[in-house]
């Protein structure tokens, strides 16, 4: 138990420095290992795990365990979101970082199905659910530390900087195969050099527990621990609720175009690139690393940004200029010009998506009070993510098909999302919003809600 003399005392610039190194390694290091299994579901599994005498079956099937993985999530959340909630945001981020760096690692060693058969994709959907369970309990907290921990008025901004995590870890997963695809034959590539990737996560996982062990709760968490305030069942109060009820629906409604954006340009563009136009894997790949790097400066500039202005204009302008942004995008890489595709995905991905993917964390983080707000922000980010994510890629080559390779059904898809994504944003409310202060008073944050009466 924490005196209240500890819960009064501000962070010094020392802990926050801490706490951000800390959720930039911790997010760094889920999404390097999640991120993994997307690019090798679409360059490696379909080949070795899901052998099929019609490529694009293969495909489906390697993307369809690929979205096992965030039918997982939610569960990760609701469980970690519990643990997050009830002992705090620090121990649960140590057992997310164990169960994914173990599950990530173990995937590297699994044998094909040339070698032990049907068992080789089972025990790969087995590890994928692990992956899965992990991050759906990583980000929130790891958000959460930031957001927490943020002076006031400055939440959109430190809320941000574990986003950056999601960019070092899609460079790094897209890098490391770049390098083998690059130094390797195709052979020695679907044969071992793969494989080298998901065992390099043990590193940065010793990494990543070494900084988060140094890190201390929040002092929101602890206010509630001096005042036993803490939710007995916080999944419960969420449903019981109205206001959290609603703020769930409207945030996992506007979270369609944030994730079905990323997994269109982070991986299906790969796989749509490589199968559909016959362009250059290795180029593909470093299109995506380097709009990963570019996504490094543009999260934290569009973070201060959502200080500035009410968050939920911002993300829903966002979702607006990535809808229309699409279809160009699209024909822009069908043009099968490097320099182009390499300049398209930049700006989609780099430039463009951290619009939406920037202000989101401190944006689903007030939605919720304190004593539920892990658990909420992990429902709204993974439960969403089942059908804006993990859905996209199989969804998207699923219409590809049907249109013959046509862009017809995908654009319609895309503007269906950024439609409903744009009007669920609008319709959260001022008054709905929780930002708690280092006192345990609630007020609106964003300079733009300032006239809003705190709830």
């Amino acid at each position: 138990m924490t005196s209240p003399r500890d819960t009064d005392q501000e962070p010094s610039k020392s802990e926050i420095r801490t706490v951000v190194a800390s959720s930039i390694v911790g997010t760094t290091v889920e999404w390097y290992d999640f991120f993994l299994y997307g690019i090798a579901a679409g360059l490696v599994f379909d080949k070795l795990f899901f052998p099929s005498s019609d490529p694009i079956v293969g495909t489906l099937l390697a993307f369809a365990t690929f979205a096992i993985g965030f039918m997982a999530r939610p569960f990760g959340g609701l469980i970690f979101g519990h643990i997050g909630d009830r002992i705090g945001r620090k121990k649960t981020l140590v057992a997310t970082m164990m169960i994914m760096g173990v599950a990530t690692c173990l995937i590297g060693l699994v044998p094909t199905y040339a070698t032990i058969g049907i068992a080789a994709p089972i025990l790969l959907v087995v590890l994928r659910l692990a992956q899965g369970v992990a991050i759906g309990g990583e980000w929130g907290g790891a958000v959460l530390m930031a957001v927490e921990y943020a002076p006031r008025g400055k939440r959109g901004f430190y809320g941000s900087l574990p986003q950056i995590g999601l960019a070092i870890g899609l460079m790094l997963g897209t890098g490391v195969f770049a390098a083998l695809n690059s130094t390797l034959s195709e052979a020695a590539f679907l044969d071992w050099g793969w494989r080298i990737a998901f065992m390099l996560s043990a590193i940065l996982v010793a990494v990543g527990l070494f900084i988060r062990l140094k890190v201390m709760e929040t002092p929101a968490f602890r206010k509630l621990e001096t005042v036993e305030e803490k939710a007995t069942v916080p999944a419960l109060e969420l449903i019981k609720s109205p206001q959290s009820r609603r703020n769930m629906v409207l945030g996992m409604g506007s979270r369609w175009a944030e994730g079905v954006a990323f997994n269109t340009w982070a991986v299906f563009a790969i796989a749509y690139g490589t199968g559909t136009l016959h362009l250059s894997r290795q180029t593909l790949l470093l299109a995506v690393m380097a709009a990963a790097a570019t996504m490094i400066v543009f999260i934290p500039v569009f973070g201060k940004v959502a200080d500035r202005y009410d968050r939920r204009h911002v993300f829903a302008a966002g979702s607006v200029i990535l809808t229309a942004a699409a279809y160009p995008a699209f024909v822009l890489i069908g043009t099968g010009d490097t320099a182009v595709i390499v300049i398209t995905i930049v700006l989609v991905l780099g430039v463009l998506y951290p619009i939406v993917y920037a202000p989101e964390s401190s944006l689903f983080a007030e939605l919720f009070p304190t004593r539920v707000r892990y658990s909420g922000i992990s429902v709204v980010y993974q439960l969403s993510g089942i059908v804006a994510s993990g859905l996209t890629p199989l969804v998207l080559a699923s219409l590809l098909g049907s249109a013959s390779g046509g862009l017809s059904l995908i654009m319609g898809y895309i503007l269906a999302v950024g439609a409903v994504s744009t009007l669920c944003t609008l319709a959260i409310r001022g008054r709905d919003i929780y930002t708690e202060d280092q006192d345990g008073s609630s007020y609106p944050d964003n300079a733009a809600m300032s006239q809003v009466s705190p709830t």
